[in-house]
This record gives structure tokens, sequence and C-alpha cells, in this order.
């Protein structure tokens, strides 16, 4: 699987991880035999046929997936992006990981993967899918800069991440939701859903309040990942 050479690279034995995706441009260097070739994620602009709200949506999907290549054979390859931090996230059967895709630096090939509407997939918009659910994940996108779209992978292997300034590793499960600032979150892992509130008040609207106008609340079981920063990728 995934081994972390410092805080910006990882290194993976490809043969043994039975072949890996990655972002297009994360490749660093590799050793062996080991060919390339372009992949696609499930999904990524399946309604890009369609016409009005919903073919726009489709092409806001096929933009919002980051280009990823499928490296297999037999050697190893070390991958890392724009010098970010990267964290492995190891995967196990029934759980699910969803993470922006540009946050996604890349993950063992025998994890199944699909691109999902955060308004349809218990993330950051809830609520349900179809025309609806577009139009409240365009909406989501909009006000938090976060992607309309989100990547879901499950099954068992690894995945890599990728935020600024590191990451923190917060433990969901408890009495009380954990508060995430939208523009930090990177992705949760298990059996979180994630509902986006608003914390906008009269005082915030006439400029006389502080604080952030959107919040991500994350219940269930599991961990979301937080990046030290609010730069978005």
């Amino acid at each position: 699987m995934f081994e972390k050479v410092n805080g910006k690279v990882v290194k993976v034995d490809v043969g043994q991880a039975g072949g890996v995706v990655a972002r297009t441009g994360a490749m660093l260097f590799y050793q062996g035999d080991i060919s390339f070739s372009p992949h696609q994620v499930p999904g990524a602009g399946q309604m890009g046929g369609m016409s009005g709200v919903l073919g726009m949506a489709g092409r806001m999907m096929a933009g919002e997936h980051e280009h990823t290549m499928l490296a297999q054979g037999r050697g190893e390859v070390h991958y890392g992006f724009a010098g970010l931090e990267v964290q492995v996230v190891h995967m196990q059967p029934g759980a699910t990981l969803r993470v922006e895709a540009s946050r996604l630096l890349a993950n063992t090939a025998n994890l199944q993967s699909s691109v999902v509407s955060v308004a349809s997939s218990g993330g950051q918009g809830g609520g349900r899918g179809g025309l609806m659910g577009a139009i409240r994940g365009a909406a989501t996108g909009v006000l938090t800069g976060a992607g309309m779209f989100t990547t879901q992978l499950s099954g068992q292997g690894a995945a890599v991440i990728l935020g600024h300034g590191g990451f923190l590793e917060l433990q969901v499960g408890g009495p009380n939701p954990i508060v995430v600032d939208p523009q930090a979150f990177v992705a949760a892992y298990g059996n979180v859903q994630t509902e986006l509130k608003t914390a906008v008040s009269w005082r915030d609207a006439v400029g006389r309040g502080s604080g952030e106008a959107m919040q991500l609340h994350c219940v269930g079981q599991g961990v979301v990942y937080v990046q030290a920063s609010e730069e978005k990728l």
C-alpha cells in the first residue's frame, strides 16, 4: 500500500497494490516496468448529454473531476503534488471515503469509485438527489467555495488525500456534532453524515458581527479530515 516518504510524498509498490489511480501530474518518479494510461472515474460527465439544469450539472461534474492516470505493472512509484501535505487513509469494507476531487492524490485501483452529488450522498448539502439535489449542490458550491460534486471511494484498499499545512483527524461519534469550516474540510471517512447550515445572523448581514457564514455539521461514526488552512486547492 502507500507509504509516506515524508510529509509531502508517498511511495507505493504498484504490483502489490494491484494498480494505482492518481491525478495527472502527481507522479514524481518510478522504478520498474510500469505503464500509465488515462483513467476516468465512473459517473464523471454521465449527465453531460442532458439539457437544461441537469446538463449544466453534468458539465460541472466533468469539470470538477480531476483527470487521472492508471499505473499498472511491477515497480515502485513516488507521488506528490504542488508541495501539499499528504495523508494516507486505509480503507476497510463497509466504510466510505468522500473527498473533493482536487484533494484526492491517489488510490489503489481495486477501490470502487464514483462521482456523486454532495446533495445526494449524505455529503455537504444533505437532502435528496435528482434535479433539486443538483440545484442545492450548486448553491452549496457557490456559498462555500467547495465543489458541487465529490469523489466517493469504498472497498478495501488505501487512498491519499491532499491538504494545505497538514491535517487534523477529528473523531465523529459523540453526542454533539463536529462543526467544520467548509473551506477547511477535506474528507470524511466511515459512516459520517454532513449537513451544511447557515450561521448568518442579522448582525452579520449588516456587517456588525463576525464568524463563519456557513458551517458543516458532521455526525455519525468515523473521521473527518480538516486541513490547517482555508486555502482552496
